[in-house]
């Protein structure tokens, strides 16, 4: 193992001396390596970091990329330049090869005219700017370095509208509580573009429609004081057209549910629905279910919010392409006091049926390995409405590989799934048309039906359905409540082999009785790391499962003292799981991300056991990367080694078993627990890294023989020594990232195994990694 280090050392060392690029740089020029900016003031600046970054940003141009030390894109460039390069030179130059910059590049005397505009923008007049450059001749390497003396900055004493030349004085004046304009603040360019926006955003609201923010103009007046002062009025430009201080009204709303865009044809048939015109030739999407996704109604003033809430809500259905909202002005019926305008919506329709394909090659902890293939059709706006109707099927084949007793078992799995899709609430009650105002909830109706066959062992069918809708309560809240949600699971085809398991597995036999589930569940999710600008981005998702309670109030007792609805033994539990993220952005597409996962499922009444379908598994792509899936746990049980389940007679497990014979072995449990840390960065374009630690594990909450080992303190049972049970692991990943289509690979090395014994738990088996390859990122 240690020679294995060194070599690798050795390795590395040898590329970054490889990909040195010193003797490639001209004997006249030194590579530029960046640029330092260092602030004096004679005063305090608050936001002295963020004025720096923001000058750092006027310094070009960028200095060459680097990773781990070297300039890869710069070394594969100098390559390229050569007599003969090579393809491979060529190629790689032509994916990640940049241009030297060098000192020479730099104009010290512009950047410093550009960074004075930046300072006096800021509100820092008659600033000062030193420039130098220093070389290394030895490494032939130059950097610069620029020194500001900023003066003391002007401050606003007061901020007034001109009402004299404002014509819209008193739309302008009932916003101005909202202000972004405070007194004592430094003269700041940004703040005030910020302002105009601001009233801009306002007056738009209001209905001026042809209002732009480019027609208010801020003047500052410091003859007032002798200190550092300054009065700001505002005030609206000479020669501002007529037609952009006054408000519009929508005159009509025109929708067109089957737009061609290539043809750019409108049609004259039309129906009228909600005060608008609906202009199909034939009826594609029936204006009743379609009117309830259109904001802007006729008669109101125009408002630049209802119309992007409007295109995002009709976006939401499903069955659009496009969405485009053209306002016409109706010049002949305007008046010198209000406008008119005309709403003409645009909607050009999604393909009515798509089929998609999936091809997945899988491995197993259990060696089992096959192709799997599965099948979508999609049909959308089905009844007119909107509705899509969505038929998967899947079809996989594993065998398990190996050379021992179990080696050439196979698994065959088929699954079927509908799923209908209705673009509003079907509920008894009516609700009122402010209660969602962001979304308008969808119903979702689905039915399933799967079948799996183990051979030599048993043939598993399950039939589910569920009724619910789903909904978005603003743009990062999302509910998702199904009232009905029904499982019925039939064990058959049991042989002997797996009988002696069941019989052997009172946990596991527990888990497959209870053959119907019906019950509710509710999912809450908070999605902030949608704002790919924000530094700080959180992700929240909770998921409340519970059944068997109303079955209790039918059910009737039998035979074996467990209730029973039409002779079908039914499960009665509660399951609650957060989910939780934190990623923190770090520039330059570098991420920190890191998750915690907690959940906790309660077996009562009819169950003893949680349904093995809700039962908590750890390991895997998603999960801790440096155990395979479903290896890990519970708590420190170790699958490998004989366990406390008796035969009749009352001894161990026979001894001429297999004790590494897994294949079958049940290492599920009712609590997880989970956290994680990745460190993102990119390499080249389309190719990112990552760094991570993962640490985790599952337990039972009551102690099960089958889970507790026969020698050692293998036990799967949850207690307060639960941090000394966590599976713990690190490694390094790749991940392909087009267009957040993200393909990964990970390779984890397991650095605390629970499953061996106390005091050897901590492990540095370097040399047997886990190989995961999983589609999008883990969390």
């Amino acid at each position: 193992m240690k020679s294995r280090f060194i070599y690798i050392l050795f390795a590395f060392i040898s590329l970054i001396q490889a990909c040195s690029v010193e003797k490639f740089i001209p004997e006249d020029e030194f590579l530029y390596t960046g640029s330092e900016i260092q602030i004096e003031s004679d005063s305090t600046i608050t936001d002295k970091t963020q004025l720096k970054t923001e000058l750092n940003k006027v310094i070009k141009p960028d200095p060459n990329s680097k990773f781990l030390g070297m300039r890869p894109g710069l070394y594969f460039y100098y390559k390229a330049q050569r007599e003969k390069p090579g393809f491979i030179n060529k190629f790689l130059n032509n994916k990640i090869g940049e241009e030297p910059v060098y000192l020479s590049d730099i104009d010290l005397s512009g950047t410093e005219d550009l960074l004075l505009n930046r300072l006096e923008n800021r509100g820092f007049f008659y600033s000062r700017v030193a420039s130098d450059s220093k070389k290394d001749e030895e490494a032939k390497t130059a950097t610069t370095s620029f020194e500001l003396m900023l003066p003391e900055p002007y401050r606003m004493e007061t901020y007034q509208l001109d009402s004299d030349s404002l014509i819209i004085f008193q739309e302008v004046a009932k916003n101005m509580d909202e202000t972004l304009l405070e007194k004592g603040m430094r003269f700041d360019l940004p703040e005030l573009k910020d302002e105009r926006e601001r009233i801009d955003s306002h007056l738009k609201r209001d209905g001026y429609y042809n209002f732009n923010p480019g027609f208010l103009l801020f003047e500052a007046d410091t003859n007032q004081y002798s200190q550092k002062k300054f009065d700001l009025f505002l005030r609206l430009k000479k020669d501002v057209p007529p037609k952009s201080v006054i408000p519009y009204k929508i005159s009509n709303v025109n929708v067109y549910p089957n737009y061609n865009i290539d043809e750019d044809s409108l049609t004259r048939n039309f129906e009228r629905c909600g005060n608008k015109n609906y202009l199909q030739d034939e009826l594609f999407f029936k204006p009743k279910y379609l009117d309830p996704y259109i904001l802007i109604e006729t008669g109101e003033l125009y408002d630049p919010e209802k119309s992007r809430n409007t295109s995002r809500r009709l976006g939401t259905i499903g069955v659009y392409k496009f969405v485009n909202i053209r306002y016409d002005e109706v010049d002949s019926l305007a008046t010198d006091s209000i406008g008119l305008l005309e709403a003409n919506i645009f909607l050009s329709p999604l393909k009515k049926r798509a089929i998609r394909a999936e091809l997945q090659a899988l491995t197993k902890s259990n060696s089992f390995a096959g192709p799997n293939l599965a099948l979508t059709f999609s049909n959308r706006n089905l009844f007119q409405g909107g509705e899509i109707l969505n038929i998967s099927a899947n079809l996989g084949y594993e065998v398990q590989l190996g050379s021992g007793n179990n080696a050439g078992r196979n698994s065959l799995q088929l699954g079927i799934s509908n799923d209908l899709i209705i673009p509003r609430l079907l509920f008894p009650l009516k609700f009122n048309t402010n209660f969602f105002k962001y979304d308008i909830p969808k119903t979702k109706i689905s039915l399933g039906a799967d079948y799996l066959r183990r051979s030599q062992l048993f043939t598993l069918a399950s039939i589910n359905s569920s009724f619910g809708y789903f909904w978005n309560a603003n743009r990062y809240v999302t509910h998702e409540f199904n009232p009905i949600n029904l499982n019925y699971v039939s064990l058959t085809d049991v042989t002997e082999e797996f009988q002696d398991i069941l019989d052997e597995n009172p946990f596991l036999e527990s888990s497959f009785e209870q053959e119907f589930i019906a019950g509710l569940t509710y999912g809450f999710t908070y999605n902030g790391l949608i704002d790919s600008q924000k530094q700080h981005a959180f992700y929240f998702h909770a998921n409340y499962d519970m059944a068997g309670n109303v079955m209790s109030l039918f059910g009737k007792e039998g035979d074996e003292g467990k209730k029973e609805i039409l002779g079908l033994e039914y499960a009665q539990y509660a399951k609650l799981d957060f989910d939780f993220s934190y990623h923190l952005r770090l520039g330059n597409q570098q991420v920190i991300a890191t998750r915690l996962f907690a959940g906790y499922g309660l077996p009562y009444g009819n169950s003893d056991v949680l349904p093995y379908s809700k039962q908590y598994f750890s390991g895997g792509p998603y999960s801790i990367r440096a155990f395979r899936t479903r290896s890990l746990g519970p708590g420190t049980f170790d699958p490998t080694a004989p366990n406390l389940v008796t035969d009749d007679s009352g001894n161990p497990d026979d001894p001429e078993d297999d004790p590494n014979d897994i294949g079958y072995r049940d290492q599920t449990g009712n609590i997880r627990l989970e956290a994680n840390m990745e460190y993102r960065f990119p390499i080249v374009t389309y190719l990112n890294g990552a760094f991570f630690v993962d640490a985790g594990n599952i337990w039972t909450s009551e102690e099960q023989p089958e889970t507790t080992n026969l020698e050692g303190d293998g036990s799967g049972k949850f207690t307060s020594d639960f941090m000394r049970q966590l599976g713990i692991g690190t490694g390094v990943g790749l991940r392909i990232d087009i267009q957040s289509f993200v393909i990964r690979f990970d390779l984890a090395f397991p650095l605390h195994d629970p499953r061996q014994p106390a005091g050897d738990r901590w492990v540095n088996d370097f040399g047997n990694p886990v190989f995961n390859f999983a589609i999008g990122y883990p969390f």
